[in-house]
């Protein structure tokens, strides 16, 4: 039997420093600027992940301000309707995926085709048939479809429209695609029309989307467990670790020790270990909740010793950071967490809450003016990036 390879020490340190380089968060203009920009930080991310709240920024938007300070709105909408360069399904969460990454996602598409989606189970055939009609004459918003008799909803999210169900369950099973957003208003179209295919890709093998989403969390995350890889997605570890197991055997990957990580197992490829000494650059980011480097809660712990609350649905006599509060990363530390809401009737960036958090909250004197100064200076860009229309 083979020796078992034992794992490599790594510091916090240095864990996160490859973690940032791999988000691209320790350097200036990493992908330059653009509609190309845009699908180019989709790609290497691997998803940009969309959410409702517009207290701030929507996160998608925001998470592609982080990475491009030239960013605007409509390079992504250029990205999405008019290059098709990224696409819209479901990763952990409703995200903004590469178009070229299409046909790893067919497996589940074909799955909800098969089997339904949990979500969908009571779409009737007929609200089926209706939507797929009125979409063969060309694309369509649900505010197009006037004749709906509404019905009670199943849970507090869900619309009265029967056929807003019909068409995300029709987009679920990748039927449709959703070729432009206005706010949160999304057109549907035909998947094979909106790409102009003859036929669809190759559907990924199952190894193959194993393969996929090791490699898709290797590139962004620099440093990976299995948690880290398959969030959300107990289903794909087994295929998942058996991936890791034979890049392993072939020195491919090497696993590492990260302080503090007990019995956790992480692996990183030996060229992400060989800059694992460099620091960061020395720059301010104002972060989305639902950022990479953020919306896995118990990895962002680990490695930067900051654990996020997310308080927009807790009680507000419970709240401790605020209700909408962006961490801020200073170099490569989370120092702070703002509370911000962007008040776009009066054109300013309120203030609800600042909270020192880690080394911002051990900092005193000098110390702590300096980087408050560091971070007030990067809020008046981000203001401006919040009311630039």
């Amino acid at each position: 039997m083979p020796r078992r390879t034992e794992p490599l020490p790594l510091t916090k340190s240095q864990a996160r420093r490859i973690w940032l380089q791999a988000q691209r968060l320790d350097r200036v203009a990493p992908f330059g600027e653009g509609p190309a920009a845009t699908a180019a930080a989709v790609e290497h991310l691997g998803y940009v992940q969309i959410d409702t709240i517009n207290v701030i920024e929507r996160c998608h938007h925001h998470i592609l301000y982080s990475r491009i300070p030239a960013y605007r709105r409509a390079d992504l909408k250029q990205a999405q309707s008019v290059d098709k360069s990224v696409f819209e399904y479901w990763t952990h969460a409703l995200s903004y995926v590469p178009s070229r990454d299409f046909r790893y996602f067919m497996p589940l598409m074909r799955e909800h085709k098969r089997e339904g989606h949990q979500w969908y189970a009571s779409v009737k055939p007929a609200d089926m048939r209706k939507v797929m009609r009125l979409i063969k004459a060309g694309p369509l918003t649900i505010r197009d479809i006037e004749d709906d008799v509404l019905t009670e909803k199943e849970h507090l999210w869900q619309s009265r429209k029967p056929s807003k169900h019909a068409l995300e369950l029709a987009f679920y099973t990748g039927a449709l695609a959703v070729s432009e957003r206005n706010g949160m208003l999304k057109t549907y179209e035909l998947m094979m029309r909106h790409f102009g295919w003859d036929e669809p890709p190759k559907t990924a093998s199952a190894g193959e989307v194993a393969a996929y989403l090791l490699d898709r969390s290797l590139r962004a995350q620099g440093v990976v467990s299995l948690d880290s890889i398959c969030h959300l997605d107990a289903p794909s570890k087994p295929a998942v670790r058996r991936a890791i197991e034979a890049r392993v055997r072939r020195k491919e990957l090497l696993p590492v020790a990260i302080d503090g990580a007990g019995k956790q197992e992480h692996w990183a490829r030996p060229e992400a270990l060989e800059g694992a000494g460099e620091g960061a650059a020395p720059l301010v980011h104002i972060l989305s909740p639902f950022d990479p480097l953020i919306i896995q809660r118990k990895r962002t712990e680990l490695i930067f010793g900051y654990g996020h609350k997310f308080e927009a649905y807790v009680p507000k006599a419970k709240r401790v950071l605020g209700y909408f509060a962006l961490p801020v990363l200073v170099d490569d530390e989370i120092v702070a967490a703002l509370d911000l809401k962007t008040d776009r009737q009066n054109k300013k960036l309120l203030m609800q809450k600042w909270n020192w958090v880690g080394p911002g909250k051990a900092a005193k004197g000098e110390a702590r003016k300096a980087l408050k100064r560091r971070i007030e200076e990067e809020l008046d860009r981000f203001e401006k990036f919040q009311l630039d229309e």
